[in-house]
């Protein structure tokens, strides 16, 4: 069962790599800069329908009327891998080879608050000269 500031889209035909690049970028950031990440992400169809599952999210959030939208952020956003679709494709002497078809589902999670901060792996590093004057002024 899912609760009112969730949405989720399931049986996308899209494999769960792809969609999780887009997913990962988007991940903590507010709701308002993550719809703007998606409307200029070069990965069209993936970005469409992570924005759709947002936009769903924060309207279920909203429909509650005790959250303010300027505060929301995109609090989870969960790619599981969805059934496979078996297909094959005939080849030479009569025989025949697998194509898999991925399938995704997606759950998005919004919550009232403040977006995250950068943590170390967006930190900025010092220069290695500023670390040496500080171990020199010890």
């Amino acid at each position: 069962m899912q609760t009112p500031n969730e949405a989720t889209v399931k049986y996308i035909r899209i494999t769960p790599r792809k969609l999780g690049v887009v997913a990962d970028a988007v991940r903590g950031k507010s709701v308002k800069a993550a719809l703007n990440y998606l409307a200029l992400s070069p990965r069209r169809r993936v970005a469409g329908l992570i924005a759709e599952a947002i936009k769903s999210a924060s309207a279920n959030t909203l429909q509650k009327g005790t959250v303010d939208q300027d505060n929301l952020i995109v609090h989870h956003i969960l790619v599981c891998k969805g059934p496979t679709i078996k297909r094959f494709m005939t080849r030479a002497k009569g025989s025949a080879s697998r194509i898999l078809k991925y399938t995704s589902h997606l759950k998005v999670s919004v919550t009232e608050g403040a977006p995250a901060k950068a943590g170390k792996r967006n930190a900025v590093k010092a220069p290695k000269a500023a670390k040496a004057a500080k171990k020199g002024n010890k």
